[in-house]
């Protein structure tokens, strides 16, 4: 296997959750899907991933939120906490390297500079 090909969220408002997205982490817009006159999937890019909001997902799963969480890679942590601040988006947890946010759905998302076994940051 070559990485994470796309992630994909359950969310109630595919445009209010790629706003929050964009926002909050920097994400851009790469594809948007309507169905009857509003977005029914949102695709996002951050880095080498692709997130994807979609108003119904394939398969089983929790009817709203989860509990999992999707964290993005920063160089600074402190420059990250002030574009969160800026957005009016409150940090809800932390750790000396990550700091965790909700989105409109609820699901957990942050930020976070610690670096695993072999990388930098």
């Amino acid at each position: 296997m070559d990485g994470i090909h796309h992630i994909a969220l359950r969310v109630n408002d595919c445009a209010v959750s790629a706003r929050f997205y964009a926002r909050a982490f920097g994400l851009r817009e790469i594809r948007r899907i309507d169905e009857a006159g509003k977005p029914r999937a949102i695709w996002l890019r951050g880095g080498d991933v692709v997130l994807m909001l979609e108003r119904s997902l394939r398969g089983a799963g929790a009817p709203a939120g989860s509990g999992h969480v999707i964290v993005f890679r920063t160089e600074d942590l402190s420059g990250a906490e002030r574009r969160l601040r800026d957005s009016h988006i409150e940090v809800t947890d932390r750790t000396a390297s990550t700091l965790y946010v909700e989105d409109p759905d609820g699901h957990r998302a942050g930020v976070s500079v610690f670096a695993f076994d072999g990388e930098t940051s």
